[in-house]
């Protein structure tokens, strides 16, 4: 079956308005960069480079698409600005990691893997507690039993909050008093959830990035504690990143992943930011394949990135 099965004509509407700003920052800009003009020069392609620059695609991305659309220049020698978006929409796919389930039904999990383990990472504020819930809620509504682990010990909040999405999605969770040891409620949370048979785990880790040695130390003592209980846990790390912070949200990717090894990406926020072209920087720079990203506050607007609807939104269709 098809990925168009599960991408629903709701979800691409959803994305589609997830992505308003970000289309009019890009799409709106080529335009009034290819304006009288029937061919790409280098008028064209100075202008294309500044809206890529602009709209947080990266300089090093930016830099490589344009050195691909000279190459077909160079191969085709006329290509006529009509071409131009067609050509962005081939490069920019092609610059965006696979991430493994655009071919899955919707929150689905590996073969074998049960319970598939989640560890998550990312600092307080990007939108990680929101993103564990709306996780929880869709693997559960996929017909999964879920378990929370509420590892983010050090914030009071996070396992407030994390308690409160627990509650509202109905799904089990795991938790000890602030300041516990992390790696703890960890174990405590894999004994539960293999011994309950569950079929999901999601771990919230927390997210202090002024010290990395004290965070690589932290998930690494995490990453074996769970390897107790499960040998090939955790399954994913998975990084949440806020979109709207744009530039700022790659840094954040880039010192994550000193600190551990990063597997997925989440992004969030894009419903409300023109900023939406991180997401091909990150994925292309780190070569982490995005996941999923929130493209608005309801449940359902978290989706499962793929690629090719997400370059289909930007663009038009």
């Amino acid at each position: 079956m098809g990925f168009l099965n599960f991408f629903s004509k709701d979800k691409k509407e959803n994305l589609d308005k997830g992505l308003s700003k970000t289309k009019e920052n890009v799409f709106d800009k080529i335009t009034r960069a290819v304006a009288g003009k029937s061919k790409v020069d280098e008028d064209v392609l100075d202008n294309l480079e500044e809206v890529l620059v602009t709209s947080d695609v990266g300089v090093e991305t930016t830099l490589k698409v344009i050195q691909r659309i000279e190459d077909r220049i160079a191969r085709d020698k006329y290509v006529n600005t009509n071409e131009l978006t067609a050509i962005l929409r081939e490069e920019i796919a092609s610059l965006l990691q696979d991430n493994q389930v655009e071919e899955l039904e919707d929150f689905d999990i590996p073969a074998g893997k049960k319970p598939y383990v989640i560890m998550v990472v990312g600092v307080n504020g990007v939108g990680k507690t929101t993103t564990i819930g709306k996780l929880a809620y869709h693997f559960k509504k996929a017909g999964k039993k879920v378990y929370l682990g509420a590892a983010d010990t050090f914030r009071a909040a996070a396992v407030e909050q994390l308690g409160i999405w627990s509650e509202r999605v109905g799904v089990d969770i795991v938790k000890q008093k602030m300041g516990s040891d992390p790696a703890s409620v960890a174990y405590d949370t894999l004994n539960s959830a293999v011994a309950n048979h569950a079929d999901v785990v999601i771990i919230d880790t927390a997210g202090r990035l002024h010290n990395k040695i004290n965070l690589m130390n932290e998930l690494t003592k995490i990453k074996n504690v769970m390897k107790k209980v499960v040998p090939d846990a955790p399954h994913e790390v998975l990084l949440v990143l806020d979109g709207s912070t744009g530039q700022n949200a790659y840094n954040q990717a880039k010192e994550f992943s000193k600190a551990t090894e990063i597997t997925a990406l989440a992004i969030t926020k894009l419903d409300g930011t023109a900023k939406g072209g991180v997401v091909i920087g990150i994925s292309d720079q780190l070569q982490i394949p995005v996941k999923y990203i929130g493209i608005g506050e309801g449940l359902e607007d978290l989706q499962i990135f793929r690629k090719k609807e997400f370059v289909d939104s930007l663009f038009g269709n």
